[in-house]
């Protein structure tokens, strides 16, 4: 038997590393080929195709309209995301609490707007100046101390309802996502937290909720970057000066409709790669303490410490 290959013994006995031959893959180069080819004869193709209108495509890119459209479709998402996640980790606690009437509460809230389409329900928004003209503030069937113009109200602060009207469906989602990172923590957490004394809000407040965080934070960043595309749907407020609807009233100007959705495509991709790269660190953050991958950091600690075991277990 041939014992050249076999690994040689160094200082403390260990053997040797290995020296692994790395297995080759020929089906992934091919199938890298095959895309690259593929993609290039597509970016070829588009690129002498008159029909995307690559001069109005760089034109307005950057257009002022085009900006503003940008700022207001971040500022709904950022006022949909911060409501809906406030009033989702209500509605989660209020669903899990012993408490039946707010259980039942919270329950009927997610099956209304779960249940209805969000393009409906910013519609109904819309329409919320027709159904009630007037809030009245006073007595019950007595006199009246403030009445509010909800009619007047509604066409002067359209941006508002699309806020509210994306954030309230929002919460139903938010809500599952948190209710499904409260019960990822283990019971004996709630039993630990009783035993010294805390009530059921206490325990929610520091002992669950900052553990559940660790399952919230991915699907939460799903949601932000669906969101972002969703306003999308505001014109049915009608709110049309997010990004969407701008490259819609631009292109009802000058007819060409391709080379202005490739505009507000670009800026969605721009804004969810941005989005994307955030959401990434933020897991990686809250995922400390449970990863299976070592760090750099851990591995150098635990290389400085092998030596040291050694000496003591020889």
């Amino acid at each position: 038997m041939d014992t050249d290959d076999k690994p040689v013994a160094v200082d403390g006995g260990r053997p040797a590393p290995i020296q692994a031959v790395p297995v080759k893959h020929p089906g992934q180069v091919i199938a890298g080929v095959v895309l690259v080819v593929l993609a290039g004869l597509f970016i070829y193709g588009a690129a002498t195709n008159k029909a995307y209108g690559w001069g109005t495509y760089g034109k307005y890119l950057f257009e002022q309209r085009i900006l503003e459209g940008v700022g207001y479709t971040l500022a709904l998402t950022v006022i949909a995301m911060v409501g809906g996640v406030v009033l989702g980790v209500l509605l989660a606690v209020m669903r899990m609490s012993p408490n039946k009437v707010f259980a039942w509460t919270a329950w009927l809230y997610l099956w209304i707007f779960r249940g209805t389409p969000v393009y409906v329900q910013l519609v109904l928004w819309g329409l919320i100046g027709s159904i009630y003209k007037t809030v009245d503030f006073g007595v019950p069937f007595g006199p009246t101390f403030v009445s509010f113009d909800i009619q007047q109200w509604s066409l002067e602060y359209v941006f508002v309802l699309a806020g509210i009207g994306l954030a309230l469906n929002e919460a139903a989602y938010m809500a599952e996502i948190v209710r499904a990172g409260i019960s990822s923590v283990g019971e004996g957490q709630m039993e630990a937290s009783t035993a010294l004394g805390m009530t059921w809000w206490q325990t929610m407040r520091r002992t669950v909720l900052p553990q559940a965080m660790r399952v919230i934070i991915p699907p939460t960043g799903n949601e932000f970057i669906s969101m972002l595309k969703t306003t999308s749907l505001v014109a049915a407020v009608p709110f049309t000066g997010e990004l969407y609807g701008v490259q819609r009233d631009i292109s009802g100007i000058n007819f060409e409709p391709i080379p202005m959705l490739l505009v507000a495509s670009t800026w969605y991709l721009a804004v969810t790669s941005i989005l994307m790269v955030g959401q990434h660190f933020l897991e990686k953050r809250y995922s400390r303490g449970a990863s299976r991958t070592l760090s750099d950091g851990q591995l150098k600690m635990l290389a400085a410490a092998a030596p040291h075991s050694n000496m003591i277990g020889g």
